[in-house]
């Protein structure tokens, strides 16, 4: 059994006999120039914006009758506001700050980093959760940054329902701060 875990953590080729020495190489990948994501730090959000962000994100749950947690946090991933519905579940309240902080913190949404450990895009790379666990970050769809004249000035994060849902709940308090 252990060996079988081992395996679907690591991967099938460990176990069948073929190392990582015989497997075929890659092509090296184009190395950009440019930094990705490298957006700027603005001053914080401020408290009327980031409330102005959660009503907003808390109307939109209450039109599909979604029970949401959502946080707003200042660049760093430091919390400025949260709201917590009625009947959320427990385990939404950390996980909406979660990916609030992750995409503060990286300067991207939180979905970036469940693409890559998932492979959306390609090869699946389960060695990214440990980026996020020293930042007790969250690899799933519902954090976003937040962006002012190029600026980061904070993030939103919303959980609570599945993915998509934490998402266009998020999204709404990112419309109601006039950013798309």
């Amino acid at each position: 059994m252990r060996k079988l875990a081992l395996a679907a953590l690591c991967g099938a080729a460990l176990f069948s006999g073929q190392t990582q020495a015989q497997a075929p190489a890659a092509a090296p990948a184009a190395i950009p120039e440019a930094m990705p994501f490298d957006i700027p730090y603005g001053t914080p959000i401020s408290l009327d914006d980031a409330h102005k962000a959660l009503a907003a994100a808390v109307t939109e749950a209450k039109k599909h009758k979604w029970k949401m947690a959502i946080a707003v946090v200042d660049p760093a991933g430091n919390l400025i506001a949260h709201a917590t519905m009625d009947g959320t579940q427990y385990g939404s309240i950390a996980f909406s700050q979660a990916k609030a902080r992750t995409s503060a913190q990286f300067r991207r949404p939180s979905k970036v980093f469940a693409d890559v450990i998932n492979g959306a895009s390609g090869t699946p790379s389960p060695a990214t959760l440990s980026v996020l666990l020293g930042s007790q970050g969250a690899a799933s769809e519902g954090g976003f940054p937040i962006v002012k004249d190029g600026k980061l000035i904070g993030a939103i994060g919303a959980s609570g329902g599945i993915a998509t849902q934490d998402g266009v709940t998020a999204k709404a308090g990112l419309a109601a701060l006039g950013i798309n």
